[in-house]
């Protein structure tokens, strides 16, 4: 079943395009890692799938949804906002900035989106949050605050606080660019965890290991256009574009 399709998706900041006609689907239970050089757009790509920025043409469908299309004059049309929220919740988000709120513990970071934007009762969404903190590790810290907390450990409760809301599909934007090494490990580990558990899942990422370990599928994307695209151990091992082969090589020394 197909989770995403996006088809000539188009972006543009002024007179500079960012996505120059973006086009691929995400199947149910898949792993799709989205590598490329920084400014080629992979970020932008996750905030127009998420309704954080919006697309100047192309379409976009989630779960059957409609999120988004363009006619024939080229007009761009948004379904209506009940339809966008419905698309809303169905995708997940994890930011490279972690993006908790400092003044709430981190019980209750998991806990606030739970009761506001699901309805869920307070003691409904503190099982929640206390089944997911165990399963990040986390559960001796649900009453500290975000400063308090290692920079893994903040990302491990932004999984959780992204998991609490049962997203069909979830997206990681550069997960571990603002660890270091050794912390790095410990998010990679998270997400291998739920890739196991056949959790559907888009990743942009610079770290090739983990992208060729973790992935059914890469799309290597370059200047707002997707250069190439395959299972990992095709693209990794014997890419096919020139463009792919030289941006690999920079991590192969």
């Amino acid at each position: 079943m197909e989770m995403i399709r996006v088809r000539d998706v188009r972006k543009e900041f002024g007179e500079l395009g960012v996505l120059k006609g973006i086009s691929f689907s995400l199947h149910e239970g898949e792993v799709l890692s989205i590598i490329g050089p920084s400014g080629s757009g992979k970020s932008t790509l996750l905030r127009c799938l998420t309704q954080l920025e919006q697309i100047d043409g192309g379409s976009i469908e989630v779960c059957d949804d409609v999120m988004v299309t363009t006619d024939d004059q080229g007009n761009v049309r948004y379904s209506d906002n009940k339809t966008l929220q419905v698309i809303r919740l169905k995708l997940g988000l994890v930011f490279q900035s972690f993006n908790l709120f400092p003044h709430m513990s981190v019980l209750r970071n998991i806990v606030e989106a739970q009761t506001h934007v699901l309805k869920r009762s307070k003691e409904e969404a503190i099982e929640v949050a206390r089944k997911l903190l165990g399963k990040m590790g986390l559960s001796e810290k649900e009453n500290a605050y975000p400063c308090q907390l290692s920079g893994g450990q903040q990302q491990r409760v932004s999984i959780a606080r992204a998991l609490a809301l049962n997203p069909t599909v979830l997206c990681f934007d550069e997960p571990t660019s603002a660890l270091d090494p050794e912390l790095t490990q410990e998010i990679l580990k998270v997400i291998k965890e739920l890739a196991r558990e056949k959790m559907t899942m888009i990743v942009v990422t610079h770290e090739m290991n983990f992208a060729r370990d973790i992935s059914d599928r890469v799309i290597f994307m370059d200047d707002g256009l997707i250069v190439e695209e395959g299972p990992p151990q095709e693209l990794f091992v014997n890419p096919k574009n020139q463009r792919t082969k030289k941006f690999l090589q920079r991590y192969e020394q």
